[in-house]
């Protein structure tokens, strides 16, 4: 299975909403993964999850909210492969992730890597980029 580009982020979601259009205008699909924690949950998964369900799940108002208890650190692979099967980048926020760093200054998008010096790039550019096998190293 082919895993999805991914963007080290610190900004707030909507802050990548044209990066999501422009993805989305090529029939590209971007995913966030927020490894920060959890923000709230309701208590019925909260106390469903403590029990040892294998997932628990609220659906409602065009939302799902899954959770599912962990044993150990979560690992990004198994992450991607679960959650973000067919999306061409996840865009990740907090935690340790070895990834290309993304940064939004005024209509330039620029993504750095430890290898190679940032590369600016337009949004329409960058979502055609996601396209590419390596797009940070070509």
């Amino acid at each position: 299975m082919k895993l999805p580009h991914l963007l080290r982020v610190e900004e707030e979601p909507d802050r990548f909403a044209p990066l999501i259009a422009a993805a989305r205008v090529l029939g590209l699909r971007i995913g966030w993964l927020d490894l920060g924690g959890p923000g709230s949950i309701p208590e019925s998964l909260q106390a469903a999850a403590g029990l040892g369900v294998q997932r628990a799940v609220a659906v409602g108002e065009g939302r799902t909210i899954a959770v599912k208890p962990l044993r150990g650190a979560p690992v990004l692979r198994d992450l991607l492969r679960e959650h973000f099967r067919g999306c061409a980048l996840v865009l990740v926020r907090g935690g340790e992730v070895e990834a290309a760093s993304l940064k939004i200054e005024g209509d330039q998008w620029s993504v750095s890597t430890a290898a190679t010096a940032a590369r600016r790039y337009t949004v329409e550019d960058l979502a055609a980029a996601l396209r590419k096998a390596n797009p940070w190293n070509s």
